[in-house]
């Protein structure tokens, strides 16, 4: 019987999961969310988690960070906390630490969903031993791919949500126009556009250039957020509040800019498709995704997957899911710890 706490690490909020194997099934035997900036540290959080879940220390341990993992060590981007697996396994008693990053997290955990963890947008021509996409926008953009080799799939990361965005029509370049100015950059990348940041930055857009009027509620909202600082407590998510505008048809500016984030966010789908022809499957998390459902089922969005050109029919061949799942990173924790 092996014993192992996964965890999902974010700058605002950790879960962490207590999961025992024996004989060959994985049970979950505790969960529980903390908030993280009320912890100095992420042993003394795992440490109450513990005590509170009344087992024994497990032997090993896997935690996905928001973050880069360099060398099995991780400076948190949006928390005050330096971890390194050597030092966590030292201080919480474990036989093994492992740190990985969010985004692998959630690569590794779309092996562990269920068909009811997933909507599919596009059936597509499965294969089996073909590789497998995922791409998922949330605070960035994350881009990985799944290789199958003999009986497993092994992970690799990439920063292709660094590479350039790609303007297709006039009010797009525009935008990048915009960006260019605002950043102070020649280069902007797809993040800069297909991301939480992103849909912001199109609403700025717009109406900096008048293209629609504001709501005063909105223009309120997002005025307040930006005269807030980073750091500071409940600081408002404009993004939130622009998608759950436009999900409810209230705000023809919100409308325009989601229409706008979905078709971006559909056309890299497409690039990074045409890139690996994951016909396993391409799976779109992040978490945006799944909470503007609606948005990302009306077609919009596989109109702009497919269009390329003379090669629309392979993209048309590749099964295309969007993960519903919030806690995928959570599963991906325990099956690489699993596995490890």
């Amino acid at each position: 019987m092996t014993l192992v706490v996964a965890g999902d690490i974010g700058g605002t909020k950790t879960i962490l999961r207590l999961v025992q194997l024996a004989e060959g099934t994985v049970e979950t035997l505790h969960q529980a969310t903390y908030s993280s900036q009320q912890f100095p540290d992420l042993v003394p959080m795992v440490q109450q988690f513990i005590t509170t879940s009344g087992r024994e220390t497990p032997q090993q341990g896997c935690f996905a960070i928001a973050g880069p993992v360099l060398n099995n060590t991780s400076q948190l981007t949006n928390l005050n906390w330096s971890l390194s697996s050597d030092r966590l396994a030292q201080e919480l008693k474990m036989t093994r630490v492992s740190l990985i990053n969010d985004f692998a997290a959630t690569s590794y955990g779309i092996l562990g969903l269920a068909d009811s963890d997933l909507h599919t947008l596009q059936s597509g021509e499965p294969d089996k031993n073909a590789p497998l996409g995922v791409i998922g926008a949330g605070t960035g953009l994350g881009q990985a791919f799944l290789v199958p080799v003999d009986s497993e799939y092994h992970v690799f990361a990439t920063e292709g949500g660094h590479a350039d965005f790609a303007p297709q029509v006039s009010l797009e370049f525009e935008l990048l126009v915009y960006l260019q100015e605002k950043y102070a950059t020649d280069h902007i990348s797809v993040e800069r556009v297909v991301s939480g940041q992103g849909i912001v930055a199109i609403y700025q857009f717009l109406r900096d250039s008048q293209f629609l009027p504001e709501s005063p509620t909105i223009a309120d909202a997002i005025r307040t957020w930006e005269g807030q600082e980073k750091d500071e407590k409940d600081r408002i998510d404009p993004a939130a509040i622009i998608a759950s505008s436009a999900l409810a048809k209230e705000d023809p500016l919100c409308v325009k800019v989601m229409e706008m984030f979905v078709t971006a966010y559909g056309r890299e789908a497409g690039n990074l498709a045409l890139k690996l022809l994951p016909y396993g499957g391409l799976y779109i998390g992040g978490g945006i995704a799944a909470k503007i459902l609606p948005l990302m089922t009306d077609g919009s969005f596989l109109r702009a997957f497919q269009q390329k050109e003379q090669l629309s029919y392979l993209l048309e061949r590749i099964p295309v899911h969007v993960i519903l799942n919030p806690e995928v990173g959570l599963v991906g924790s325990v099956l690489y710890a699993l596995r490890r």
